[in-house]
């Protein structure tokens, strides 16, 4: 338990040195203790340990290079995620094509046709994902529709 608790007390002090986060710890277990309010009632026989002091340095200064690490891998994790999203999606349309189109997609279809009196194409040899490119489509093409009507009404 102490371990987790030095490791979060470490990233919240990353500013500061080895020397001034033990620093900072003891006096807060000293003044827990005090007050009789400490997670770790044991640290009372350690505080003043040299063996204890040089181990627990020695932790804070592992914590503080592994949170460093970590902070300097940061643009490399987000490149990593931002490459998976795009494989992901890839994927997911490569399943799409291989899918016939959904009843749901099929109605719409048919309400967006009926909607902007746009002759209905053959679906049955479309894909989920030729179907959702062909509703995207009229969606975009219908979106603004004043401003069609405004340039061609001239």
């Amino acid at each position: 338990m102490i371990c987790t608790f030095l490791r979060s007390f470490v990233k919240q002090h990353l500013d500061l040195t080895v020397d001034e986060v033990y620093d900072d710890f003891s006096e807060e277990q000293e003044y827990y203790l005090k007050v009789s309010a400490s997670r770790f009632p044991f640290l009372e026989n350690y505080l003043a340990d040299d063996t204890f002091i040089a181990e627990t340095k020695d932790f804070i200064s592992a914590c503080k290079r592994y949170y460093d690490y970590k902070k300097s891998q940061a643009p490399l994790i987000e490149k990593q995620k931002e490459y998976d999203k795009k494989k992901r999606k890839f994927l997911q349309e490569v399943k799409m094509s291989k899918e016939p189109p959904t009843k749901k997609q099929l109605y719409y279809y048919e309400r967006l046709c009926k909607k902007y009196n746009i002759e209905k194409k053959n679906v049955e040899e479309l894909s989920k994902l030729d179907m959702r490119n062909e509703i995207e489509r009229i969606i975009d093409e219908h979106s603004g529709n004043s401003i069609h009507i405004g340039v061609s009404g001239d």
